[in-house]
């Protein structure tokens, strides 16, 4: 039921595909009666879907979850780019000392790499989404069955745990025009982000807290990284600085599951 609701989302016509058919129509007019001006509409919607992929929150091809339902003014935790046995068991073990829970978007083959660190995530009641198989960074550049495979594969790889996610996060939060159709296949949704740090994968952790705290709006979904320093000599900065934004987090918002703020599930058992 819950793929069907996706997909049903999913099929709705995207403003990528509005303003692409508006282009279109307007060029034709022009190329009667203005032909100097018939390639401004077409030059304007290139610009547009050169630039709007990279808008966290802007749903230009597809529709893109970055935020909690309307209305809802709590806060959910989101952690990218793991697991990893450097820093994995760092975020679990301070978001249960909080008393927090939160959404892993992982990568499938660290998944597959480190199966132990997937069994705590869930046997401390986190949700998982998918994160793509490798974090490809040019994956949203390489072919739609490039790009079908990647995501099917990193859903398979998920299942082996007895669940299977119902959203997908994009690497760096990056789109393209295939990614609605692989999406809708795979019974996925697509969910980023509303409030980050800009840390560059913890390549950055210098006031991260004070980072998030100062941007942070009710109904925000908080993006952080499942990655240890780059620096391995600032983990310790590193949990210090979580620390203390769990600790902020918890006395002046309410925390709650991804599902709750978006009102649906994001992962469901396997039969």
């Amino acid at each position: 039921m819950e793929r069907n609701k996706n997909n049903k989302n999913n099929k709705k016509t995207s403003p990528g595909e509005k303003i692409g058919a508006a282009s279109l129509v307007l060029g034709t007019l022009l190329l009667l009666f203005h032909p100097s001006l018939a390639m401004l509409p077409f030059g304007l919607f290139l610009l547009l879907c050169l630039i709007m992929p990279f808008l966290p929150c802007a749903g230009f091809f597809l529709p893109i979850i970055c935020r909690g339902k309307a209305g809802i003014q709590d806060i959910a935790l989101t952690f990218d780019d793991g697991p990893s046995p450097e820093s994995t068991p760092i975020l679990l073990d301070l978001l249960a000392g909080h008393g927090l829970q939160g959404t892993f978007f992982v990568i499938g083959e660290k998944a597959c790499a480190h199966p132990e660190l997937i069994k705590n995530i869930l046997l401390q009641g986190h949700t998982i989404g998918n994160h793509s198989l490798r974090h490809d960074p040019l994956l949203m550049l390489r072919r739609a069955g490039t790009l079908q495979a990647d995501i099917h594969n990193t859903q398979k790889i998920l299942q082996e745990f007895g669940i299977q996610p119902l959203i997908f996060r994009p690497p760096a939060g990056i789109t393209n025009p295939h990614l609605k159709k692989v999406l809708t296949r795979e019974g996925l949704t697509a969910v980023n982000y509303s409030c980050r740090a800009f840390d560059r994968g913890n390549r950055n952790i210098n006031n991260l807290a004070e980072k998030i705290l100062t941007r942070l709006q009710p109904g925000d979904i908080i993006m952080l990284h499942d990655l240890p320093p780059h620096q391995r000599n600032l983990i310790d900065d590193w949990q210090l600085e979580l620390d203390h934004l769990f600790g902020e987090l918890k006395r002046n918002y309410t925390l709650s599951k991804l599902e709750d703020i978006l009102q649906r599930p994001v992962m469901t058992p396997t039969r």
